[in-house]
């Protein structure tokens, strides 16, 4: 096994939910390390004093229990090695292989003392039959790649490396955590996140849903890669991809539509692209228009267009709406006015409304990126993000901060 490096944001809260009566569904895209995650909590709970027969971890695509793909074979199984005394933690790796698993999972709970925690790569394992069975029973711990901070802890670096130069590694290879092993070897690396890519499409889109077509869910993901951060709609994408003769035209427009947004929902559901809504400022309402895409890991959108240092702008908004996920943020796209401010970010008791810029250097852009924040009368934090190292840190109340700084910052 390789040395497991420690990600205590996510493992504190594994800690944090120990023993509570929910059921723990750790979900995330395929190797961003909940695997690992699962193993540094059995280690835990091993060194925390719990007998390792009252530890149950199971990676359910293993070979090994290639018999247990219902879940009666499974609920059997496991049913057979859980001790009589004491509680028993149930480690479930992938469990979206057995059929219908819910259901076991739901009478492990009833018939058993135990405290059960499952990884799946898809949002299929968090579908309507699930959420049905289990409603209000469960809590999802979403596991991201690398951070920017997690990312600078698991890669050595010489010490004449600056701070920029490893961010500038941070954008072209992004977070997924076996990069690692290749030290940044781009051939390598790229060839690695070919297969996860690879293994996401068929695995967790393809097979999911048997009517999708493979080379439009690779047009469509391309589009999304490259106009990350702009606000797009399913229709404008289906008439981008129609007049490049992409799609066949259907009794209208919205066909294309109809399907673009299909598409997306199933790279939304094994984790690749996240959706963002906006949120009218002054209205205090979401809107139903007109959202913004990123992708999950910079290294993809690299790996599928190649690393061009021209998108810095919409990479870094990127890497800032990853981050505020991370901090448990809600995220939405800000509409004020006739302006947009890229992210509202709401906790229940805070709120930030952020702009992300490669540099505020020119009184244009200067101009651009405050009028937004300065049209918000309420009181809650504004924040303007950019590259710059600069001795201003406030216009009128707005700060100022080097995004480096920020992300290096825990909240």
């Amino acid at each position: 096994m390789n040395e497991l490096v420690n990600r205590p944001a996510y493992l504190e809260q594994l800690i944090q939910n120990r023993d509570v009566d929910l059921v723990k569904i750790i979900t995330g895209i395929r190797r961003c390390g909940k695997s690992c995650l699962l193993d540094l909590y059995h280690q835990y709970l091993t060194e925390d004093g719990v007998d390792d027969a009252n530890i149950i971890h199971m990676n359910l695509e293993s070979l090994r229990y290639r018999n247990l793909l219902n879940y009666l074979a499974f609920y059997d199984y496991v049913s057979e090695r859980i001790p009589r005394r004491g509680k028993t933690y149930l480690l479930f790796d992938e469990l979206q292989a057995v059929e219908h698993w819910e259901k076991a999972v739901e009478s492990f709970r009833l018939d058993f003392d135990v405290d059960i925690y499952i990884t799946g790569s898809n949002a299929y394992l968090l579908s309507t039959e699930f959420s049905t069975l289990l409603s209000g029973r469960y809590v999802e711990i979403r596991v991201l790649p690398l951070s920017f901070e997690e990312f600078l802890r698991f890669y050595e670096f010489a010490p004449s490396v600056t701070p920029e130069e490893k961010f500038q590694r941070y954008l072209q290879f992004g977070g997924m955590p076996i990069l690692r092993e290749y030290k940044f070897n781009e051939a390598r690396s790229i060839q690695a996140l070919e297969g996860i890519y690879s293994t996401v499409i068929l695995r967790d889109i393809l097979q999911r849903n048997a009517h999708a077509d493979q080379g439009m869910l690779q047009k469509i993901v391309l589009f999304l890669c490259s106009n990350i951060g702009s606000i797009t709609s399913p229709n404008s994408i289906g008439n981008v991809l129609l007049n490049e003769g992409s799609m066949q035209p259907g009794k209208g427009k919205n066909v294309a539509g109809k399907t673009v947004d299909k598409y997306i929902s199933m790279l939304r559901s094994a984790f690749i692209i996240c959706s963002v809504g906006r949120y009218d400022i002054k209205g205090k309402q979401l809107l139903k228009t007109l959202g913004k895409n990123y992708v999950i890991d910079m290294g993809f959108r690299n790996m599928l267009l190649g690393y061009r240092d021209a998108d810095r702008g919409h990479i870094i908004e990127n890497i800032v709406f990853l981050e505020l996920i991370r901090r448990d943020y809600r995220v939405y796209i800000g509409k004020v006015g006739e302006n947009e401010v890229d992210f509202v970010a709401e906790k229940p008791s805070d709120k930030l409304y952020i702009q992300v810029t490669e540099s505020m250097q020119s009184p244009e852009t200067r101009e651009r990126e405050l009028r937004p924040l300065r049209q918000i009368s309420d009181n809650y934090e504004k924040i303007v993000l950019s590259m710059d190292r600069s001795y201003i840190h406030s216009y009128d109340g707005i700060k100022s901060l080097y995004l480096i700084d920020w992300l290096l910052e825990r909240a």
